[in-house]
């Protein structure tokens, strides 16, 4: 039996149909407004600085007491 395409082809045209569908699916994401995106952005940002400084503190306070035992 004769094949139509080389296995080479044949890969090119499923990476191409694969994009394709990529960029389907992205034109039907519901993507965020610039308000909503900073406003998570600041909130992300101030979790991330509290949960910092709150592990800073405990370090600290374990390092402290550890060396106070030791």
């Amino acid at each position: 039996m004769q094949q139509r395409f080389g296995a080479r082809s044949a890969r090119r045209a499923v990476n191409l149909r694969f994009f394709g569908e990529v960029v389907g699916e992205l034109k039907r994401v519901t993507w965020p407004t610039r308000q909503e995106t900073m406003r998570l952005t600041l909130m992300v940002l101030a979790v991330s600085a509290a949960i910092g400084v709150f592990l800073g503190v405990a370090d600290l306070v374990y390092g402290w007491v550890f060396g106070f035992i030791l």
